[in-house]
């Protein structure tokens, strides 16, 4: 080896690594992987049931916040209900006045009471905070308020802020009579923080209430509700990420920190109500199986790591051997051996390395005989002589000959230098060869522009006649393409194909250092002959074939012809597939003009 060759391999050779420092990582790796992934895997499970745990529990409070909040808002609709049981009547004003003050003293919540008559005009008002007042007053019979009241008998008002600070609301009802009028009650919603406050979930964790548009309405910290629509913009995106979540989510909460989080509908005021806990706190229960099996882990990987030293330098000795072994048997040294006493696996593996060495010995001796007879015969045939002697021996067996020939070889040969003509032969030689794998048919010869393959011999298939006349087809549509560019090219050549089948003799006849495989019989000398009466781009076959491919392949019989060797005129056919080319515009005029039919 020359220095450039030697530095070039240097290059091109990974750097090697120690034997030693392998298999230690790999034990290391071994004994350490299965413990990192059943903590993570107990983590995984702990990790799920601890979320559908907390889950479970927020839900359950959450809906207990809905359930109140519910009870909270029928309360002060069936109290106004009450109120507007029986018709207005002349003179009612002051009992309808006394039964609203009594309603204030019940529900707290109610800020202030509207009694409405039948044609939405207001005849008694009383609040808390403003002078009361009776007799026929506003017209609001087209107040959003009146106007849903009647069409569903309860309505529910928005979330108001008065002063931008405590949430309101206003709740509607209408008699079942319309002459009952209709009661509208202002609720102050900061007295719900009684039912918020309440909630405990865990140490640290807590509940709120927000509206559709994601306004608070009650908060653990009451100061944050009565900032009013001034803190409504973190707890909207709060109701927004809690929302698009499949039951609880992990989540940024209102003060910053993360939180797991879940939402419960109020069904009948259209609120959200939504409990949350820390996530410190939540998954508490997480990080200490963590903590523990992050200390096993540790003390797992110590034992390791004495282990994996220990059996990684038992284990480097008999490897490095192996693979001195395997370098000396990829330069091809398949009689080196090796020696390895250690008792185990490693010396039994050394004994199979001695045994593949040995066969690798033989198998090489015997691609080599293969190689060389494949410069002499078909790699299929090659094969067989070197795996199944029997099938080459002589034997009878019907067989498909096919006969193909070039048309206007001989004076294209004369005309051309032989660059040219060598060229056109290698495209023809390379394209029957194809067609010849391709149909897994024999090729026994060519002999100049002519070829003969064979079919059902010496590997026998289902259908010979059919497989010899699609081969025939598929021989004689790749030549074609091939005469057309030799045609574009100023070379008048064609092809002709003949297809015969019957009894002969089959076998590999020659002397020693050469054998050929081939056949012998009249079914050989028609193929020839049907070859050449064809005219370029027809395929022509003999009667047996037409019997046997009739419904398969369409023929046209071209009658009795007279047959060199035969004393009886013989019925030959022309296989005519539609998919069959026809010879190239104007091929057979030009030949006719440029040179005599030959072969």
């Amino acid at each position: 080896m020359t220095d450039g060759a030697a530095q070039s391999s240097s290059c091109t050779t990974p750097p090697r690594r120690s034997l030693f420092c392998k298999y230690f990582a790999t034990l290391f790796v071994a004994a350490v992987v299965p413990l990192i992934l059943g903590a993570a895997v107990e983590a995984s499970f702990g990790y799920r049931d601890q979320r559908r745990q907390i889950s479970a529990v927020l839900q359950a409070d959450a809906r207990a916040a809905s359930d109140r909040i519910e009870a909270f808002t029928d309360g002060i609709r069936d109290q106004l209900g009450w109120m507007v049981q029986l018709p207005w009547s002349a003179g009612d004003d002051a009992q309808h006045k006394t039964d609203a003050l009594r309603l204030l003293q019940q529900v707290p919540a109610i800020v202030s009471v509207s009694l409405l008559d039948e044609t939405g005009t207001e005849r008694v008002f009383v609040s808390r905070l403003l002078l009361n007042r009776t007799g026929r007053g506003i017209d609001m019979s087209t107040d959003p308020a009146v106007l849903g009241a009647r069409a569903n008998k309860v309505w529910y008002g928005a979330v108001q802020y008065k002063r931008d600070s405590e949430p309101y609301m206003r709740i509607a009802v209408a008699g079942s009579l319309p002459a009952a009028g209709v009661a509208i009650a202002e609720v102050n919603l900061k007295l719900i923080w009684d039912v918020i406050a309440a909630i405990r979930i865990g140490e640290t964790g807590y509940a709120i209430v927000v509206d559709d548009s994601g306004h608070l309405i009650a908060h653990p910290d009451i100061s944050l509700v009565l900032r009013g629509r001034a803190s409504s913009g973190s707890f909207s995106r709060i109701k927004h990420l809690v929302g698009a979540a499949s039951g609880a989510a992990v989540i940024n909460g209102d003060q910053g920190k993360p939180v797991v989080a879940l939402s419960v509908q109020a069904a009948d005021v259209g609120w959200t109500v939504i409990a949350m806990q820390p996530v410190s706190e939540a998954f508490a229960s997480i990080r200490a199986a963590l903590w523990r099996s992050s200390i096993l882990i540790a003390f797992g990987v110590l034992i390791a790591l004495a282990l994996a030293y220990w059996r990684a330098h038992r284990m480097s000795g008999p490897i490095k051997q192996l693979e001195e072994g395997v370098e000396r048997i990829r330069t091809g040294q398949f009689e080196h051996r090796i020696k390895i006493f250690s008792g185990d696996e490693l010396q039994q593996l050394a004994l199979r390395f001695n045994e593949m060495a040995s066969e690798l010995a033989i198998s090489q001796q015997k691609s080599a005989r293969i190689e060389r007879l494949k410069q002499f015969l078909p790699s299929q045939v090659a094969e067989l002589v070197e795996h199944s002697h029997e099938l080459l021996e002589g034997q009878r067996r019907e067989v498909a000959v096919i006969f193909g020939d070039l048309r206007g070889f001989t004076a294209f040969s004369t005309r051309n230098e032989p660059d040219v003509i060598m060229a056109v032969m290698r495209e023809y030689y390379e394209a029957v060869g194809a067609v010849t794998t391709r149909h897994e048919a024999t090729l026994i010869g060519f002999d100049g522009d002519g070829v003969m393959l064979l079919v059902n011999a010496p590997v026998a298939c289902e259908q010979p006649a059919t497989q010899a006349v699609r081969l025939a087809i598929d021989l004689q549509m790749t030549v074609q393409s091939l005469a057309g560019r030799w045609y574009d090219s100023g070379h008048a050549i064609g092809f002709g194909v003949g297809v015969a089948m019957g009894a002969a003799t089959v076998g590999t006849v020659g002397y020693n250092g050469r054998l050929d495989y081939t056949a012998m019989g009249a079914v050989v000398n028609l193929a020839s002959r049907l070859c050449n009466l064809a005219k370029d781009a027809q395929i022509l076959a003999d009667p047996t074939i037409a019997g046997r491919v009739r419904d398969s392949v369409p023929l046209a019989s071209l009658g009795q012809r007279n047959i060199k060797g035969y004393d009886q005129a013989l019925e030959v056919f022309a296989v005519a597939p539609a998919d069959l080319p026809s010879k190239p515009p104007g091929s057979g005029q030009r030949r006719r003009e440029k040179e005599p039919q030959d072969h």
